[in-house]
């Protein structure tokens, strides 16, 4: 007894560890096209069902398709209207499994498990098309589980085991008190075992040996599209609002969708079995009734899995935007001021993500760091001017420089922060099975934020430089000091400029050329400055006190230009001809 349990604890891993890696080589052949698809096709509510539906149906996983919505909308390229609608499709999508299941069930599908094994491991070997052979491998442990548990299944005849028998018969089939509870168990197990696939599994097993009444089955199937979304809304907890939200929507759709069907129940089970022996006698030219009970039941099942999500997602689908409003009622805005606390924007702890979702939510929080840095810079500037005699003498003038060199010095704390943050998840990212490519573009998101942190450390030395002019008091610049050190600032901040354009839009629309023809501006104007302020102060225009401050300056800002094109190279792929 206890090798016919494990076998069928084994089959389920097997079911389960199949599913997850045709999903994981899924994303990761289509990884960019699947973003570009729930990026392009969900123009309205009814695309965005179509699309969430197919792109679930495709990877094989509900779960999948809402984190990815979810951190589209985390990074601003789906309104939280789309994303309910695609949010909507997946859990129409997600009914594919189940009918995956039933056919598993109802045919002898081994032959095609061990052609899917051999297949696949020439394909892992072949590196060119190693994806696809993880497809097949994954299509094949898939296989391989719903056979074995079929057989083993088989062998427990669970049909006429007294044990199990009683514990089902205990329950009174028409009580809506029996309905609820299985729902409860349904939920509590999907939430358990973190798959809805295995749960359905189970349930078809159980109902097909003759050993569980198909209307607990069924509620079992409604407890797991519960179940299903209390992962995402924990996971979410930790989230910002928007993923809180489209997580809450879900929900929503699913608890919604419990409720009424729970008030048609019986009806609708007559309805799904009479449409099954219908659709079954049209397609097969046979009574479905006379299947073996084993392949009619699992058809009835997956049937209503479809069914009952179809018609949900068809009455709500009229209702998004009421939607929409009620989840943003529920999770109100926090108002938080940005620049005075650290928090990384697009990253969220606790949702698991494909490698591909990682890296898109690390370019837009590198891409808030890359602005972050540029603001940072434009008070140093403030900073300088608020440094000046002509400026020292208005009123409030010393709490006012003390207040921005604080911030300053505050936003020196959030780059470092923000660069070991981006890169503990770009670390943890590059420990999954990643793509060439995918591991090209981690190498280069960590010289990005190491080269944007030396940007703040340059904006931060720069700031000290001026605290101490600013402090000394006897130390002033002169009037062609401040000239040239804004025309300086003026150069760097055009290169910060250019910087951004390259973080917020594509590569191949930029011309990296001009942020060298800006360095080597900057590096031309330094050197002027610097043989310039030799002669100054030789002559004595000013002292050289005052002459090594203004030099530090300007040797910082050429150096933060330098860390500027060291972010570009690393974006871009390219290295500087001349460098």
């Amino acid at each position: 007894m206890m090798l016919t349990l494990f076998t069928m604890l084994g089959s389920l891993a097997l079911l389960m560890f199949g599913m997850k890696s045709m999903s994981e080589a899924l994303q990761k052949m289509a990884g960019p096209q699947l973003r570009h698809a729930l990026g392009a096709m969900t123009s309205n509510r009814f695309t965005g069902l179509l699309t969430g539906s197919v792109v679930t149906a495709s990877v094989q996983s509900s779960t999948a398709t809402t984190v990815m919505t979810v951190s589209f909308v985390n990074a601003g390229l789906l309104t939280l209207t789309q994303a309910i609608s695609v949010i909507m499709g997946a859990n129409i999508g997600t009914t594919f499994t189940a009918w995956i299941i039933a056919l598993g069930a109802s045919f002898d599908i081994s032959i095609v498990s061990y052609i899917g094994f051999f297949l696949g491991i020439i394909l892992i070997y072949m590196k060119k098309h190693r994806y696809i052979g993880d497809f097949l491998f994954g299509l094949g442990l898939l296989l391989l589980g719903l056979t074995t548990l079929r057989l083993t299944g088989q062998k427990m005849d669970l049909g006429h085991n007294e044990a199990v028998l009683s514990f089902f018969n205990s329950f009174d089939m028409h009580s809506y008190w029996t309905i609820f509870v299985f729902l409860v168990m349904g939920g509590v197990l999907t939430f358990c075992v973190q798959s809805s696939a295995a749960v359905m599994a189970i349930t078809m097993l159980l109902c097909g040996s003759g050993a569980m009444p198909i209307s607990m089955g069924i509620a079992l199937v409604l407890g797991e599209n519960i179940g299903t979304t209390i992962t995402s809304n924990l996971a979410a907890l930790s989230a910002n609002t928007q993923a809180r939200r489209a997580a809450l929507a879900h929900m929503f759709f699913n608890i919604f969708g419990v409720i009424w069907i729970l008030c048609v129940f019986y009806w609708f089970v007559e309805g799904v079995e009479l449409a099954v022996q219908y659709v079954g006698g049209e397609l097969f030219n046979q009574d479905m009734t006379s299947l073996p009970k084993e392949k009619y039941l699992t058809f009835v099942l997956a049937a209503f899995h479809s069914g009952f999500n179809i018609i949900n997602a068809g009455i709500l689908i009229w209702f998004i935007p009421q939607i929409e409003k009620f989840v943003c009622w529920v999770i109100k805005s926090k108002k938080v001021d940005e620049e005075e606390d650290f928090r990384l924007h697009f990253i969220t702890a606790g949702i698991m993500k494909t490698p591909e979702l990682s890296v898109l939510e690390a370019q837009k929080e590198i891409q808030a760091f890359s602005n972050r840095m540029q603001r940072m810079f434009g008070m140093v500037q403030e900073l300088l001017d608020l440094s000046s005699s002509e400026r020292r003498k208005e009123k409030n003038n010393e709490q006012d420089f003390n207040k921005l060199y604080t911030r300053i010095e505050k936003y020196e704390g959030i780059s470092d922060n923000m660069e070991l943050e981006i890169a503990k998840y770009l670390e943890n990212v590059s420990d999954a099975h990643l793509s060439d490519e995918t591991k090209g573009k981690i190498r280069a998101m960590l010289r990005e934020v190491s080269e944007l942190e030396s940007i703040g450390d340059a904006c931060f030395n720069m700031a000290r430089t001026i605290n101490r002019k600013y402090a000394a008091k006897s130390d002033h610049f002169i009037e062609k000091q401040y000239n040239h050190l804004h025309q300086m600032m003026g150069l760097t901040d055009q290169a910060l400029t250019q910087m951004n354009k390259l973080m917020l839009g594509r590569k191949e629309a930029y011309d990296v050329n001009r942020t060298f023809n800006i360095e080597n501006e900057i590096n031309n104007y330094r050197n002027q400055l610097k043989a310039q302020n030799i002669i100054d102060v030789n002559n004595q225009v000013y002292t050289y006190a005052e002459g090594t401050i203004y030099i530090d300056l300007v040797n910082e800002c050429e150096k933060l230009g330098d860390y500027v094109v060291n972010v570009v190279e690393a974006r871009m792929g390219t290295r500087q001809k001349d460098a």
